[in-house]
């Protein structure tokens, strides 16, 4: 293990500590946090990334106060922050005819002043270079072009396709859906499942919409879902409410092994022919659209290794479908919570201590906000009915608050329950609660 002392880059950690060699497999957003959270705690950190380059690939994000609050404390460029979008209003809509079944006026003022940060709306490649920039400017090294076929977990070591072997005192696996890390730790080959569901993504830039009401809607930033049947429509504002986000989910029929290829513009339209006429007139505009599946893996026995100087994160090993707009969030938690602990190791002994501790603060949530993400498709997808009509008139009874919702009710935007554990959770208090419970030894 290398013994540099750490730089004194956030009060808090004493610069006589052990500095850690941490090497990361991947760099999303959990990869990239993680690298940050590392640093911060002083430790010496190399991403390695099977991309050559972060490239303009994604879309829109919703980040709730659960990771807001932490984005925050890293000291990301202020750009990032001029270009997001709060909501200034929630409405859940009627797939037919746009009727509002759900409104709150105010959403992301509501959301800020109750759980003490924002609710913002932003897109993936602008968050993706601040965190990339803040990491480089933290000291974080970077090997882009990178592919990862093997890891000898025990010496941790990596091993990249062009022959080239990294070595560290933990390697975090960070590679996504398709993790190499995590089949390494299984010690088979693992592929993800369809979750039934396929996701049309859209971008359109608000001066490419004629004015009037639909440029409206994205330069006064809203969130608005459509429930349908077998289908439902995301639609919000990002880059400063000049940019809207619009994701259509609908059944997959994908042909197998296949997890994305270029859409039908018209396959599409006729889709979503029936709805709400204001929907329609922005699929108009659309020139080309891509089909994402949905995929899930499997829940794990383990994220870390016996010896404790391995561990995945992120996708890698609680991947989840975007119902509960928790994926980015989730991975964030994770970066933030290794990284902490990372900070309280004063020797290589209390390494395996930490890694035991990061999964039991995170396996247990990310698993759970997994399995909800899946079930609340039901609530979300409903065909016409008696239980439709019933979900439409619970919605309608709690819409700006006219009732208190006194039963737990799975979706996370109106029960409070739910909203509450997503959105009031705080990775910092748990590691200090963790840390008091289960000290270092």
């Amino acid at each position: 293990m290398a013994v540099n002392g750490r730089g004194n880059r956030d009060s808090g950690y004493r610069a006589d500590l052990p500095s850690l060699r941490v090497i990361i497999v991947g760099a999303g957003l959990s990869g990239l946090g993680a690298g940050i959270q590392s640093a911060l705690s002083g430790h010496s950190v190399l991403i390695l990334e099977s991309a050559k380059e972060l490239g303009e690939v994604g879309a829109g994000l919703q980040i709730t106060p659960n990771s807001s609050r932490l984005l925050a404390r890293w000291g990301l460029s202020e750009n990032l922050w001029k270009s997001i979008a709060k909501p200034d209003a929630l409405n859940i809509r009627r797939y037919s005819d746009g009727k509002i079944l759900f409104r709150e006026h105010d959403y992301g003022q509501y959301i800020e002043k109750k759980y003490g940060s924002a609710f913002v709306n932003i897109h993936r490649v602008d968050l993706q270079n601040a965190l990339l920039n803040r990491a480089k400017d933290l000291g974080v090294k970077f090997k882009f072009g990178c592919k990862i076929v093997d890891v000898a977990m025990d010496d941790a070591r990596v091993i990249s396709s062009s022959g080239d072997v990294f070595e560290g005192d933990l390697i975090i696996g960070a590679d996504g859906l398709w993790s190499r890390c995590r089949e390494v730790l299984l010690g088979y080959q693992d592929k993800p499942s369809p979750t039934g569901d396929i996701a049309y993504r859209i971008t359109l830039k608000a001066t490419d919409i004629p004015a009037g009401e639909l440029r409206d809607r994205v330069t006064k930033p809203a969130l608005n879902i459509w429930f349908g049947p077998d289908s439902h429509v995301v639609s919000y504002s990002v880059r400063n409410g000049t940019m809207i986000n619009i994701v259509l989910m609908v059944p997959d029929d994908l042909p197998p092994d296949v997890s994305k290829q270029p859409g039908s513009v018209e396959e599409m339209r006729q889709l979503f022919s029936t709805w709400d006429p204001i929907l329609s007139q922005y699929l108009d505009l659309v020139t080309h659209v891509d089909k994402w599946r949905l995929m899930y893996r499997p829940e794990m026995e383990t994220w870390i290794n016996e010896k404790g100087n391995f561990a995945l994160m992120g996708d890698a090993c609680h991947s989840m479908i975007p119902y509960l707009a928790q994926g980015a969030n989730s991975s964030i938690e994770d970066g933030t919570v290794i990284g902490l602990l990372l900070g309280k190791v004063t020797c290589m002994s209390q390494l395996p201590q930490a890694l035991r501790l990061y999964q039991s603060i995170r396996k247990p949530r990310g698993e759970e906000i997994a399995r909800e993400s899946l079930k609340i498709r039901s609530l979300y997808q409903m065909r016409d009915g008696p239980d439709q009509i019933q979900r439409d008139e619970l919605l309608e009874r709690y819409s700006d608050h006219r009732l208190e919702v006194k039963e737990k009710f799975a979706l996370c935007w109106v029960c409070p329950v739910v909203q509450s554990w997503l959105f009031g959770y705080d990775a910092h208090e748990e590691v200090d609660i963790a840390l008091k419970s289960k000290p270092f030894i």
